[in-house]
This record gives structure tokens, sequence and C-alpha cells, in this order.
């Protein structure tokens, strides 16, 4: 059975909340305790999961250097997600979906902001290609900092065959996002169930992808900067959704 490490305390604060049969074990800094680190052992002994102290040294090594805070949790993974399981995970929402296509990410710590922020912002879903793309990875869950319990990450062969069956199956809206789009994003009707389209900084989406957008929106700009991190524009584009949508229910 494949499993994860998760790193810190967020995230195995956030597994043991909402997915608590995922978690095989904790291990945790033998000579380390404050509040935060007692409140998340309470909640292992309360589930009953088996609990094993071990050196800073040993954290270290499992977590293959990466930030721990004094806890890991060793979790089965979270089965895979594809093209089959989005169209029907879409199609059973109950609200106008909201969700983010990534292109070309390849810095773990961006997916993991999207996945944070998107979540944060009340969205469904991280779209990613199975190339050109970081894979879920123990930095992933770390920067999402628990978001990747309720907000999942599904991983497409063909991304542009994607987009064109959540048209047409699903019947979303396709945005994508670049410099020299026309439309800007705070003049599009974001209330509607859509996909979101980002690229990478720097090299945007590939063309074919693009050829499959309904409609390309660009974030203004009004400083010396010429374009902004991927995560950042995720942020705005997904908040100023949530804005349409709120004043819509008012």
């Amino acid at each position: 059975m494949t499993e994860e490490i998760l790193t810190g305390i967020h995230t195995v604060s956030a597994v043991l909340s909402l997915n608590p049969g995922r978690v095989r074990q904790v291990y945790v800094n033998e000579k380390r305790r404050n509040n935060r680190l007692i409140s998340v052992l309470r909640a292992v002994n309360e589930l009953g999961l088996p609990l094993k102290e071990v050196s800073r040294e040993k954290l270290d090594h499992l977590a293959e250097n990466q930030i721990h805070q004094g806890i890991i949790a060793r979790c089965e993974a979270m089965p895979a997600r594809g093209e089959t399981e989005l169209l029907w995970d879409v199609k059973a929402l109950k609200h106008p979906a909201m969700l983010l296509v990534l292109d070309g990410i390849q810095d773990p710590h961006n997916l993991g902001a999207c996945v944070r922020t998107l979540d944060s912002a009340g969205g469904d879903a991280i779209v990613i290609p199975k190339d050109r793309s970081t894979p879920v990875t123990p930095v992933v869950h770390k920067t999402a900092s628990g978001a990747m319990e309720t907000t999942p990450v599904y991983t497409v062969t063909n991304l542009s065959r994607t987009l064109q069956r959540l048209k047409e199956d699903c019947g979303l809206w396709i945005f994508g996002t670049g410099d020299k789009a026309e439309n800007n994003l705070y003049r599009a009707d974001l209330t509607v169930p859509f996909a979101l389209v980002l690229g990478a900084e720097g090299k945007g989406m590939r063309r074919l992808v693009t050829e499959h957008c309904d409609e390309l929106l660009t974030i203004p700009m009004k400083g010396s900067v010429s374009s902004l991190n991927v995560s950042v524009a995720a942020g705005i584009c997904c908040y100023e959704a949530l804005r349409q949508r709120q004043i819509e229910r008012t």
C-alpha cells in the first residue's frame, strides 16, 4: 500500500481531524513539547493511533530534511484522482464549480499555496497535468497547511481534452489568464461554474491549452512589475470570484 509522509503541526492536525483513518503512525520529537504539540498529541491519543517518540535526527531523516516542527505522520496515500473522477465529482456539486487548472507549475511550494488559497476561497479542486508539473509531495502538503485534506488535486493525462470535457460534460466556462488578454478580471462574470487556467510564471499557458479557453482574462497591473507569482494570481482571481458570489447571494 502506497504511503506518504506529512510534516508539521498544521498538516498533521488536519489529517487527524479530517481523515484520521489515513494515519498509520505518528512520530514526535522525544525532547520537544509545547502547547501546540501537546494539543496534537492529545488528539493522537484520543484516536488510539500509534505514537513513537524519536530523536530530532530521526525526524529530520524521515522528513527528508523538510521542516517538521517536531512531528510527522506516516499515512496511507490519498487515492489517485484523474479525469474520470474529476468529471463525476464536478457533476455532483450542489453549487457553481470553482476549479483551478495549473498548466506547467513546477514548484511544489506554488502548488501547495494554490491549494491553500483555493480552499480558503471556497473552491472545489485543483487540476494538474501528469507531465510538466510538480506532483503532490510532502512539500505540497506542508505548504497547503492542511488544505490537501479538503481540496482534492486531480492529475490528468491530456489537459486540453479535460478542459473540453469540462465544457461539454459539466457545463463549465473556461477562463484563461495572460498578460495579453483584452478582458479585465474585474469585468468577468465569475458567478458561473468555471475553471480558471493559470500558466507558469514567465511561460504562461501552452498554445493548445489557450485554444480551449472560452475567455482570456488579465489582472490589472499598475506598478513596475510585469507578472505575479502564480499563487498570488490565483488568490486575486479566487477571491474576486468569492466576492461576486457573496454579492449575488445577498
